[in-house]
């Protein structure tokens, strides 16, 4: 029987590991699927401070525990789904125009991109094999959908919640720098996340910001909606209106501390 380990380098992924490290259970082998931007350009789509800590912090102590971790690449990236053209829709207005930005709830860098190298990935494995997943003990409607399939929870058989994960990623100096700022993982151009997720882009990686804003003049796109009708420029304004916002209240806090 072999053994993965389906890693995004989020808490309860990185907690399975540790689970099953301190636990003396066979290590498995890690995966994790990283989503690019541009593979021409070597623009990755996750976030630069996850990616950096993904390589000099978990991947060397990982390795040093036992474990092989391999990263794989989609033969897609965000740019060729940006731009793929639609050709057989039922609403003939959309066939000839780019796809654009990805739609809010049904992400297609998930399904084509990250899915997509791990499936591959799989499909070369002829061997009976157990995928280990990052799903907590509290999270009972995602454990549901493992009855019937070979992914097992670490997390549920040792009985650890999101919370407990996040401390044990802690105590082992593996907890992401994402959390610093952000609840959730994900790529810097996800249309599901937040205005303060897309604060933190802009102010510390204008050259990111740029790249979607140079999207958006495009033409030829099916639509011009960003974040769940809002094009680019309607959040881009919602995120100049917080960086505003919070300037003025370190401003404040400054003046009432002085």
């Amino acid at each position: 029987m072999l053994y993965f380990q389906n890693w995004s380098g989020g808490k309860d992924s990185t907690a399975s590991i540790i689970l099953e490290h301190i636990h003396g259970l066979p290590p498995s082998k890690i995966i994790m699927s990283e989503v690019m931007f541009d593979k021409k350009r070597n623009i990755s789509g996750e976030l630069p401070e996850h990616m950096e800590w993904v390589r000099n912090t978990a991947v060397p102590l990982f390795r040093s525990w036992g474990y092989e971790v391999e990263i794989l690449y989609s033969d897609y990236d965000y740019l060729d789904l940006f731009y793929h053209i639609i050709r057989n829709s039922k609403k003939p207005y959309r066939n000839g125009k780019y796809n654009g930005f990805l739609i809010g709830g049904r992400c297609a860098a998930n399904s084509y991109i990250k899915v997509g190298a791990l499936k591959k990935f799989f499909k070369k494995i002829n061997q009976d094999h157990i995928k280990h997943v990052g799903i907590a003990a509290d999270e009972p409607k995602r454990l549901e959908r493992l009855q019937g399939t070979n992914k097992v929870s670490l997390l549920e058989k040792y009985g650890y919640t999101e919370q407990m994960a996040h401390d044990l990623c802690k105590k082992y100096g593996l907890l992401s720098p994402i959390y610093n700022f952000s609840k959730r993982g994900g790529c810097w151009f996800c249309p599901n996340a937040t205005i303060k997720e897309y604060a933190h882009i802009k102010s510390e990686y204008p050259e990111l910001w740029e790249e979607l804003r140079n999207l958006s003049f495009s033409e030829n796109l099916v639509s011009q909606g960003f974040k769940y009708g809002k094009t680019f420029a309607e959040v881009d304004r919602d995120v100049d209106i917080y960086l505003n916002n919070l300037k003025f209240e370190k401003s404040q806090l400054t003046l009432f501390n002085n």
